[in-house]
């Protein structure tokens, strides 16, 4: 069976948006395992400190590489990414699922992701210019994720 993995920086706070989060990742479970792994966080002193910031970004940088499952197509989510409609990222996510069963999705910190990350993946991917937070960019993907996986199976989900 397909693989979904979400390796993401930081927790889902809100309880709106965990419950909204665990309903896609049940429906998404009719086409794949979805595996959603929540990394620590860096403690930034100074936010304003630029040293502070990249040194939090590549530790951040590091424990993703080290979470991503072997031989996964990796989709980092970032700004400079290319914008995709749903059909079209329903053909790439197509596309990693026929290379080796399974998709791997990073999102970054509050910070972003670190260069190396953007570096290693196999796609970036931007949602959109406008910065959303972290928690409610998860939820996005969940659904996106869901309504991809509804288009590779040939459902009716996506109008």
């Amino acid at each position: 069976m397909t693989s979904l993995t979400i390796i993401a920086v930081g927790n889902i706070k809100e309880a709106y948006l965990r419950d909204g989060i665990a309903e896609y990742r049940k429906r998404i479970s009719a086409y794949a395992n979805c595996e959603i792994k929540e990394l620590k966080e860096e403690k930034i002193a100074n936010e304003d400190d630029r040293t502070a910031v990249a040194a939090a970004l590549r530790a951040e940088g590091e424990r993703i590489l080290a979470a991503v499952p072997r031989d996964a197509f990796t989709v980092a989510l970032c700004v400079e990414g290319k914008s995709m409609d749903s059909p079209s990222l329903a053909a790439l996510l197509s596309k990693g699922i026929d290379r080796s069963g399974k998709v791997c999705l990073l999102i970054g910190s509050s910070h972003g992701l670190s260069p190396e990350v953007k570096a290693s993946a196999d796609f970036r991917l931007s949602f959109s210019p406008l910065t959303f937070p972290h928690q409610l960019m998860r939820l996005v993907l969940m659904e996106s994720l869901y309504r991809s996986m509804t288009i590779i199976a040939g459902k009716k989900y996506h109008k």
